[in-house]
């Protein structure tokens, strides 16, 4: 999955420096995400991952790194079996 996400960050964030030198833990937004490609990034997660983002985790904290997302993808792939 974080290969994915890679993925993803590489096509949406416009970093200015390569996916490949970012860890999974580091901070995006210090990398160079912006508001506007966390928003591109989320819509290609929803259409890599097959999900929507809920209201409640549209926020920084859930696109803060690769590990994050990773995180909240599996968050609401989770709530979606449950349901």
């Amino acid at each position: 999955m974080k290969q994915t996400i890679r993925d993803l960050v590489a096509k949406f964030g416009k970093l200015p420096v390569s996916i490949d030198q970012v860890a999974d833990h580091a901070d995006l937004y210090a990398a160079g995400l912006t508001s506007f490609a966390s928003v591109q990034l989320m819509l290609g997660l929803e259409e890599a991952f097959d999900i929507e983002f809920p209201d409640n985790l549209l926020n920084r904290k859930s696109f803060a790194s690769i590990s994050a997302i990773a995180r909240t993808v599996d968050l609401i792939r989770d709530s979606r079996e449950d349901a």
